[in-house]
Formats: structure tokens, C-alpha cells, sequence
């Protein structure tokens, strides 16, 4: 019988390889991994000579990446994906005594996600958790990836075939300071918000994306002024009169006022929108996801709020 080839590329040069297509650079990725980036590189290099092929050419300041590799990178995240399938049989085996749950969601969640987790975290003291937050671009590319099993969002994409779990209200409303004029009307007119300054996430946030929808069916123009990377940002940014913008009511807190934003009684609002957990069709789930999602589900049906869950594989 032959004896398989041997493998002279390492597990961590492969991921070394990854996280710099992931992420851009071979600084991000070295920042990422905890690794001094001469170390990275060093490991690029000892990875293109291990599997005999040019990896990336110089590309302005950075690194592009060759047809060949794009061949490697195809077939690593192939050889990462089985490992994580390997893990969850793993975890299968010993039961939900351990294992891990990955889940990906938009920054917004960070308002009421944790919420969400830790009751199902102190029953599961086995299960580590793993939870990226990133904007929904991102969070998309994510599940392109199958980095996660499971995945938060206002708008999942509806070009991948996922299953979709609407489980929770998300209204959109617009928000101003404390003692703006618009704040002493009793309703105010979409078109009345036209003439103040908006205030927007960046390109790639859900909330911006199904607010720019919401104006263009209305055929309002109403163009972004500034772009912020958070919705605290935005949050501050308000409260210093720059502007107003449309936000999660989750993001308000109870008490809003209180810090100095109110939300405006506008015709059309709030915005009428869900949070999704999605995960990949074809995929089963492993014994953690399921179980956060049957905890999630026996929590909400506690509150009057038995939606409808998809069929678990």
C-alpha cells in the first residue's frame, strides 16, 4: 500500500496564509494572530516554498493574490472547514459537557445579544463561545466562508442558501437631540427631515441599507452628510446637533431622553424590520448551535413570542 504524501506546509503557515487573504494585509493579519508581522511573512515565505508555488505578487503598497494562490486558498478553507467538522464531531461525542458555538452578528446586537447568550452560557459552562461582531458586509462574507455556524442580522443575503429565523422586532426610527424644533411637533412629515443634515453608518451597515431603501420607495431624497463607523458614534454626534439619523430603537436604551437624544414622531416610522438568525441550509448543526437555538426559542415562547423556527437538519 503507498503511504500518503507528506505534508511539508504547516497548519499554522496555512493560517497565517488565510488570515492575510481575510483580512488584507500581512500586518492586519500578524495584529489578528498575535504574531510579530516579520514572523508572518517569514511564514508566507516558508509556506510558498513548502508547496513549490508564487503565492502573491506586489500589488502598490500590498500583496495581490496569483491564480495559484487562489488554487491554495481554495483548498484551505476547504481542510479548516473539516477541521471545524471534526470539532463539532467531536463535541457530539462528549455531549454538551464542552464544545463551541460560533456566531457571527451585526454590530447593533451588541444591544441586546449578550442578553441573549448569557443565560444560555451560565446553563453551558463546557461551551466556549465565539462571538464576532462586524458590520453586515462583513458578517456576510463570514457565512460565504462558513466561519460560523450561526449568524445575527437585519438582512441576510438572498443570494446564499440559508435558513431564516425571524426572531425579533427590530423598528428603525429617526432620532434628534433633546429640544430640537421637530421635537415639539406632535407628527412630522418625512419630507420636513429633508432640509436637516443625516447622519449614516458607513456603507455596509444593515440599519443604512434599509433606510436608503425606505427613502427610495418613498422617492424622498434625503443624502447621507456624514458617515460614522458606530452607532455610538452616531449617537454622540446627534447629541452634539450634527444631525439626524436613523437608528434601532434597541440602541436607545430605556430612558433616551435621559441622554439627550428623543425619537421624532416622523409619518412612515419607525421602520418595521427583523432580526434574523441564519445558518447554512445544507449544513447540519452542531449539538452547541442547536441547543442555543432551542434555548433561544423556549426563552422567547416564554414571552408570547413563538415564531416559527426553520427545521433543524
Amino acid at each position: 500500500m503507498n503511504e500518503p504524501a507528506a505534508v511539508r506546509a504547516t497548519f499554522t503557515q496555512l493560517r497565517t496564509f488565510e488570515a492575510v487573504v481575510r483580512l488584507g494585509g500581512v500586518g492586519k493579519a500578524a495584529v489578528a494572530l498575535h504574531l510579530a508581522q516579520p514572523t508572518a511573512s517569514t511564514q508566507l515565505k516558508e509556506l510558498a516554498q513548502a508547496v513549490g508555488l508564487t503565492l502573491f505578487v506586489p500589488h502598490g503598497r500590498g500583496l495581490k493574490l496569483t491564480e495559484e494562490g487562489e488554487l491554495l486558498l481554495a483548498h484551505t478553507r476547504e481542510l479548516f472547514a473539516g477541521w471545524r467538522r471534526f470539532e463539532e464531531d467531536a463535541a457530539a461525542l462528549r455531549g454538551l459537557a464542552s464544545g463551541r458555538l460560533r456566531i457571527a452578528a451585526v454590530t447593533t446586537t451588541e444591544y441586546f445579544l449578550p442578553e441573549l447568550i448569557g443565560p444560555f452560557a451560565r446553563a453551558h459552562p463546557g461551551i466556549d463561545i465565539d462571538l464576532a461582531v462586524e458590520n453586515r458586509d462583513a458578517v456576510v462574507r463570514r457565512l460565504e466562508r462558513g466561519d460560523d455556524e450561526l449568524a445575527v442580522m437585519m438582512l441576510p443575503p438572498q443570494d446564499l442558501p440559508l435558513q431564516r429565523w425571524p426572531f425579533l422586532e427590530n423598528p428603525l426610527v429617526i432620532v434628534a437631540p433633546v429640544g430640537h424644533p421637530l421635537a415639539r411637533k406632535k407628527r412630522v412629515r418625512l419630507e420636513q427631515l429633508v432640509g436637516e443634515p443625516r447622519l449614516t453608518r458607513e456603507a455596509g451597515s444593515g440599519t443604512r441599507a434599509a433606510s436608503d431603501e425606505f427613502l427610495a420607495e418613498r422617492g424622498v431624497d434625503w443624502p447621507p452628510r456624514m458617515a460614522l463607523g458606530s452607532n455610538e458614534a452616531i449617537k454622540h454626534a446627534v447629541i452634539a446637533g450634527l444631525g439626524l439619523a436613523v437608528l434601532s430603537r434597541h440602541t436607545l436604551g430605556t430612558s433616551p431622553e435621559r441622554d439627550g437624544l428623543i425619537e421624532l414622531p416622523v409619518a412612515g416610522f419607525p421602520i418595521r424590520r427583523r432580526w434574523h438568525l441564519v445558518w447554512q441550509r445544507d449544513r447540519k448543526l452542531s449539538r452547541p448551535a442547536r441547543a442555543f437555538l432551542d434555548h433561544l426559542r423556549q426563552r422567547l415562547k416564554s414571552q408570547g413570542k413563538d415564531w416559527e423556527m426553520p427545521t433543524l437538519l
